[in-house]
């Protein structure tokens, strides 16, 4: 039995390395982290404001020396673990990139979480402690993590003071570019008091503590527009800082929202029906892709949709 543990959100972001013979670039995790000598990819933690493909470029050359590019974006996950030693259950949303070395020499990190940084083969490292988010990412069996028994309740987002004392939040939220069999779009009107009210808007939002992005995506799409859809394929990360956003907590807050946003097809439409309508969304409706031209959308719904036609 774990005791109560003081509930914990991240945003982390990680890169896929080969070399030409094959091998994996991992990094081992120092006495200081929170899994000591166990072997994960290169990777951490997003900064507040940080887009996530800058975030594992900096790790990168941080524990191993090595400029990477990103050259594509493999997944998106979460996973929850429990952490007794620290009083913490941790739920962290990760990113996994497709990384290339551009220059710099390996080497290991001096001071940090990890201590080494080698080029191993998938042999290799199947031997070795590996994080069981690194595991699945590259096909091996691993050890799942140590659960909370009664996993604690959090928003989708945690206020914390920021170095202005303000408060700030980094939220990571799920979304859907969801399509009918007529190539009918699927958006959801914005709801007065949220930042966007009256744009339109994607299907989907924030992941729940314990949630994967999929399975949060799946139950946001029914309760905002009654619809039963079916993931295709994931289509992009966005990465989005406002310094003063104002919602209905009613004061400033600085909110850096990553976004994730999938291939959706709803193979048997319904007249959209919004069950939860006391939340952001006051509307859903599907459109044609000539009624799209001239609405008001958001941001990240006009570079979701942007993906999708090139």
């Amino acid at each position: 039995m774990t005791p109560a543990l003081e509930p914990l959100r991240r945003i982390a972001a990680y890169g896929i390395c080969t070399d030409s013979a094959g091998n994996i670039l991992l990094v081992r995790a120092s006495a200081a982290a929170a899994n000591p000598g166990s072997w994960s990819l290169p990777g951490g933690g997003v900064d507040h404001g940080e887009h996530p493909e800058a975030a594992v470029i900096r790790e990168t050359v941080d524990e191993t020396g090595l400029a990477v590019v990103v050259t594509d974006l493999r997944d998106v996950l979460s996973d929850l673990r429990a952490l007794p030693h620290r009083g913490l259950a941790l739920h962290t949303d990760r990113l996994l990139y497709t990384v290339k070395v551009t220059g710099g020499g390996l080497r290991d990190a001096l001071a940090g979480s990890t201590d080494l940084a080698r080029w191993v083969s998938l042999r290799e490292a199947e031997q070795l402690a590996l994080r069981p988010f690194t595991a699945t990412a590259l096909g091996l069996p691993g050890t799942g993590d140590l659960r909370p028994d009664d996993p604690p309740e959090l928003p989708s987002f945690l206020l914390v003071p920021g170095p202005d004392g303000r408060p700030r939040a980094q939220r990571f939220a799920a979304y859907a570019v969801a399509t009918d069999p007529a190539d009918r779009v699927l958006l959801t009107r914005v709801s007065a008091g949220y930042p966007g009210a009256g744009r339109w808007h994607l299907p989907g939002g924030g992941i729940d503590f314990g949630e994967q992005p999929d399975a949060a995506l799946m139950r946001e799409l029914s309760e905002e527009t009654g619809q039963r859809g079916r993931l295709l394929a994931l289509l992009g990360v966005a990465s989005h800082r406002d310094t003063a956003q104002v919602g209905p907590e009613g004061y400033p807050i600085d909110w850096h929202g990553v976004r994730a946003f999938y291939k959706v097809v709803v193979d048997n439409p319904k007249p959209p029906r919004v069950y939860d309508t006391v939340g952001s969304t006051c509307e859903a409706r599907w459109f044609t892709r000539a009624e799209l031209a001239g609405l008001p959308l958001t941001e990240v719904t006009e570079e979701a949709l942007a993906k999708v036609s090139t």
